[in-house]
């Protein structure tokens, strides 16, 4: 039994600008997370949270059940968290499950990624910042000491400066140069999907591709840069000593609720936005009433639907929005929400152990088709095709899919991007989706 958590809480009657915040108080702390849902209309997350903490747990898919570690670490940290944190993060992990942990839900341990599989801070020491009431919360749990990093909190917060973000040099590289498929290898794996769904084999592959490219000399720059050139709902930036991780996801993994309720938001379906107004709405348009990408989303959903019912209370799954264009900076894509009510037995790290890795990364049936992609593809995925976002003490969760980022380490700067393979995709067409989701994450254009 662990000891009982204890908070300590001030709060800042305006919003604070995220990029001060952490350039003034985490910058320069070993581990620090910025999930920023500020540069979004959707009601989905108009909350960012920002912070460090003092443990970091760190494994790889052969070290045991990372799953059953962290619900055990929950578990064992009690206490309630005041009212103030209501419906907010309140205290919990904050960090990512990388796609090489399907080892542990069904899958086998095909390759080794060079960053760890597991990455999950203890956040101890936080910021909440909500953007619709224009509110800020700064959050230590823990000992005394926790408000010395309180008062830092709230001189950085006093400390009001903008600063402009900076073109970085990836932006301008030819992308396709970089390719560890260059463009004959990735229609050469597309024509062996053909031959596997032709067999029957699979229904649908979400064959993945990586772009590697030189290190970038200070990651929270370029992140700063992304976000200012692709946002998204599910922005996020996480270091970790020399590993860094820059994200601009638009796609929710697993929501889980105070009540139980969990929700995936899977996307299926890609379009680039016109500059004219009349075209970009045809393309949306278009791009609702494709057969083939109604179809993609269709199978995902089913797919989604079994993952959450093996946890769900019996008849409880629904798909209350189906195939709806959403549109983004740089794109239109078509998303789908799938919603369960946990069984009372169930947490909510259970819950994405059932649905992990993200169905709508791997294809249907998810089991034969991961083999597939283990022969398809070169190397491990990594971080990128996993989840990424928080898991708090009273069981609450919320997670992104693993897209549009960037891995950063001083060897270099690893993207990945790809797209779901049918029986009627068109290669050329796949190829270049997948080359515009890759430019996307680098703010290139």
């Amino acid at each position: 039994m662990g000891a009982a958590l204890s908070w300590s809480v001030r709060t800042v009657d305006r919003a604070l600008d995220g990029e001060t915040v952490y350039r003034e108080l985490l910058a320069g702390e070993p581990v620090a997370f910025w999930l920023d849902g500020s540069l979004t209309d959707r009601a989905v997350r108009r909350i960012s949270v920002l912070g460090t903490g003092s443990d970091v747990l760190v494994r790889d898919a052969a070290d045991g059940d990372v799953f059953a570690e962290l619900q055990a670490l929950l578990a064992a940290r009690t206490g309630e968290p005041p009212q103030v944190l209501d419906g907010y993060f309140n205290g919990g992990y904050v960090g990512y499950f990388g796609y090489e942990l399907k080892a542990l839900t069904g899958g086998t341990a095909n390759r080794r990624a060079t960053t760890p599989d597991a990455l999950w801070i203890w956040a101890d020491r936080f910021i909440v910042i909500d953007h619709d009431r224009d509110l800020t919360l700064l959050v230590a749990i823990g000992p005394a000491s926790a408000e010395d990093w309180l008062d830092r909190a709230e001189r950085a917060a006093a400390d009001w400066s903008m600063s402009g973000v900076t073109r970085p040099a990836l932006a301008d590289l030819d992308l396709e140069a970089h390719l560890e498929l260059d463009r004959p290898a990735y229609l050469a794996a597309i024509a062996r999907c053909m031959t596997a769904l032709e067999a029957g084999e699979t229904y649908e592959v979400c064959l993945t591709n990586r772009v590697r490219l030189p290190a970038v000399p200070d990651p929270f720059a370029f992140f700063c840069w992304q976000r200012a050139t692709n946002p998204a709902p599910y922005a996020a930036f996480l270091r970790y000593g020399e590993l860094a991780v820059a994200s601009s996801s638009p796609e929710r993994f697993l929501t889980v609720d105070a009540d139980g309720w969990a929700e995936c938001r899977p996307i299926k379906g890609t379009a680039p936005r016109d500059l004219d107004p009349f075209q970009d709405q045809v393309a949306a348009k278009s791009l609702a009433e494709d057969e083939k990408t109604r179809a993609e989303n269709l199978m995902i959903v089913d797919l989604i639907r079994n993952d959450l019912g093996r946890v769900s209370q019996p008849g409880s799954v629904q798909v209350p929005q189906l195939m709806q264009v959403e549109s983004y900076r740089t794109v239109h894509q078509l998303v789908t929400t799938v919603r369960g009510k946990l069984r009372s037995d169930v947490s909510a790290v259970d819950a994405v152990r059932a649905c992990f890795p993200p169905g709508s990364m791997t294809g249907a049936p998810k089991i034969r088709t991961m083999e597939l992609l283990d022969e398809l593809e070169p190397s491990a995925r990594g971080v990128y095709s996993g989840a990424l976002g928080y898991l708090t003490v009273d069981g609450r969760a919320d997670l992104s899919v693993v897209i549009r980022t960037a891995v950063l380490t001083p060897d270099g700067t690893v993207i990945g991007a790809g797209g779901a393979i049918v029986l009627d995709s068109d290669p050329v067409a796949e190829y270049d989706e997948m080359v515009l989701k890759a430019t996307a994450t680098v703010g290139a254009n």
